[in-house]
């Protein structure tokens, strides 16, 4: 009887501790008023530098408004997408919101909160390439972001590729419009605004390769956080915020 009361008390103990766990990441941002967001600045019109060297963007503006909603400012920076994960969990910032897709590999190390938006990943080639599905580049150079679900998707699912992975978008446009890659994969919102936007000689081609529904990460365990954001996402889609930021950015409501 005495060691099954100690192991009560002990799992007792655990689950208080863990309980206080949960709600520090949200008690710890009130307590300095800010809640800081990372992003890699690479991902136009979803997070990127303008002209005045501002971060700036549809995830920038999202984030700042749910910061808003639970009383804290927002601050967005940036960071390498492929040590972004790392960072997170090295408690060098609070949350990732830069279009960080939520999937199963992820859930293991970090939390998500609701989709704050739904896309899917896109083959782009130079207009007037042969090039009209991924079943056409066995043998050719395929460009994806560094560290991203489309990268790890290309290894996974098509052979006899040589993969060349860049920074951001705009490297990639770069790359294909003067040949150097056969064509890219990545978000179809993003590529589609970001040839329109340059009028550079790139197109979408073939279907959509899969759907993808993007999330806000923390680390695990913070329950009032995760609630607290999903409360302020659930607000701004009932009362037309979320719907003016779409539009603004992207011309379409993407939720």
């Amino acid at each position: 009887m005495k060691k099954t009361s100690v192991l009560a008390i002990g799992l007792l103990t655990v689950f208080l501790l863990a309980g206080a766990a949960c709600a520090n990441d949200l008690q710890e941002v009130k307590k300095k008023g800010t809640i800081t967001m990372a992003m890699s600045g690479q991902y136009p019109p979803f997070n990127f530098v303008d002209d005045k060297n501002q971060l700036t963007g549809f995830d920038v503006e999202i984030g700042t408004e749910i910061a808003k909603r639970i009383a804290v400012t927002g601050v967005p920076l940036t960071t390498a997408w492929d040590g972004i994960i790392a960072g997170l969990l090295a408690n060098k910032y609070e949350l990732i919101c830069g279009s960080m897709a939520i999937t199963d590999e992820r859930l293991k190390s970090i939390d998500f909160s609701a989709p704050y938006y739904r896309s899917g990943a896109q083959l782009f080639v130079k207009k007037g390439s042969p090039f009209k599905s991924v079943a056409d580049l066995k043998g050719k150079k395929i460009g994806v972001t560094l560290g991203t679900t489309y990268e790890q998707w290309v290894r996974d699912n098509i052979a006899d590729v040589d993969i060349r992975t860049y920074k951001g978008v705009p490297d990639m446009i770069l790359e294909a419009s003067t040949g150097r890659i056969d064509g890219f994969i990545t978000d179809k919102i993003v590529g589609a605004l970001a040839i329109k936007d340059k009028g550079v000689p790139i197109a979408l081609t073939g279907d959509l390769l899969y759907e993808e529904k993007m999330g806000i990460a923390m680390r695990k365990g913070n329950i009032e956080l995760k609630n607290a954001i999903d409360s302020a996402l659930a607000s701004m889609k009932e009362d037309g915020s979320y719907h003016d930021i779409s539009m603004k950015w992207l011309g379409l409501d993407v939720r």
